[in-house]
């Protein structure tokens, strides 16, 4: 029976029968690993080899972020910034060129800049709706084009599909970071992808307590990535592992929560007079909305505003009297979160376009109308203090 997406959530990476009706998957915690003889020591002819290359624990986890996002296989790394570092280094090689979209990830930008850059990676930014037109910057090395849509902060939605195009007519790989979406709300690989990236620190732990990140490829893909993973030497720890299973099983619960909420923070923010503008894919008045609608089939609670212009006083008496929305740089949590942003230095090929303050918020678990009143005293302190 071909299973839907809620019931794959529950059952990837599970097989009571193999662990005496266990429901969850064991725990390994390991390091060595015995062969039972010099043959399959010399063929390395057993499914697991050495605790750093993974074991029961990882597979599991590893067999259900390459389920729901449609992949071949997945890989575990430590963080969500090491996933993407570690795709890249994959996937690109000294005298290559890298076409990077200019909304990407601040440390994503910063490793660009410095590992990649003095090891002979050209790099290029460019602009994150550029579309079909990036075949324009198209170089005979170019190796890899990367994209994360929606952008980090400004939330621009990428044509992911023209962008593989391009990336495949010209002999590169698209790599994108899927982390806003997670596997529910966009299917990369259904849209040309190669190699799909996430921060699952965000919605697949969902508590805010696990670093991880997963790097999912098409089987074409896989080799390379399988063999700078394992050169790079890095691994995750199982109770880590076992932490962001047991997140996944409630991931489509949890983020209909996060949109309904985020939606509705977002339409109830358009109407404050405090507010400039509020940047949501899944809002109407969002410029990329026709295509988030073509692509996504729902948004997360990540999004951010634009407060008129205002002083760092009248900022800092709306931020600091909150009491629902922390500040505090991650998301994906059951908690809601707002922080300030600040794009001086992280953006090259486009321009940043806000006059007032930039806020990005997470909507998080709790009573919308709780979220409400909190940001309504905040924004009304700000104005006493305009």
């Amino acid at each position: 029976m071909k299973q839907k997406q809620d019931t794959r959530i529950v059952t990837l990476g599970r097989d009571p029968e193999a662990n005496f009706g266990v429901v969850n998957p064991p725990v390994y915690h390991a390091s060595t690993i015995l062969y039972p003889d010099l043959q399959t020591v010399r063929q390395r002819s057993q499914p697991y080899t050495y605790g750093r290359r993974g074991t029961p624990t990882t597979a599991a986890l590893q067999q259900t972020v390459a389920g729901l996002e449609g992949g071949y296989n997945a890989l575990l790394t430590p963080s969500g910034l090491a996933a993407v570092s570690v795709a890249l280094l994959s996937h690109l090689k000294t005298g290559d060129h890298l076409l990077m979209v200019d909304s990407v990830y601040g440390p994503s930008r910063h490793f660009c800049d410095t590992i990649l850059k003095r090891n002979g990676v050209e790099v290029t930014y460019y602009d994150p709706r550029i579309g079909a037109k990036i075949a324009e910057l198209m170089k005979p090395n170019t190796a890899v084009i990367f994209a994360e849509s929606p952008g980090s902060v400004t939330f621009e939605v990428q044509d992911v599909p023209a962008l593989a195009k391009a990336a495949h007519d010209g002999g590169a790989k698209l790599l994108l970071d899927n982390t806003w979406a997670s596997p529910l709300f966009l299917k990369p690989f259904e849209h040309g992808v190669d190699v799909s990236i996430q921060a699952i620190t965000k919605y697949l732990c969902g508590h805010s307590d696990v670093m991880m990140g997963s790097i999912t490829t098409t089987e074409e893909a896989w080799k390379a990535t399988l063999a700078g993973h394992g050169a790079i030497g890095i691994s995750v720890a199982p109770d880590d592992v076992y932490l962001v299973l047991r997140g996944i099983r409630t991931l489509s619960v949890r983020l209909e929560r996060h949109m309904k909420s985020g939606i509705a923070l977002a339409r109830w923010l358009e109407a404050r007079p405090e507010v400039s503008r509020v940047i949501h894919p899944a809002l109407e008045s969002h410029p990329d909305h026709a295509l988030w609608k073509r692509d996504f089939s729902g948004a997360s609670g990540l999004f951010s505003i634009e407060l008129k212009p205002c002083s760092e006083t009248a900022l800092a008496a709306m931020l600091d009297g909150l009491e629902l929305f922390g500040m505090g740089y991650s998301w994906g949590g059951y908690e809601s979160l707002i922080i300030p942003q600040d794009l001086k230095g992280n953006r090259t090929a486009t321009s940043p376009d806000h006059e007032g303050p930039l806020l990005r918020l997470h909507a998080g678990l709790e009573d919308i109308d709780d979220l409400i009143a909190d940001l309504d005293a905040g924004l009304a302190r700000l104005a006493a203090a305009t």
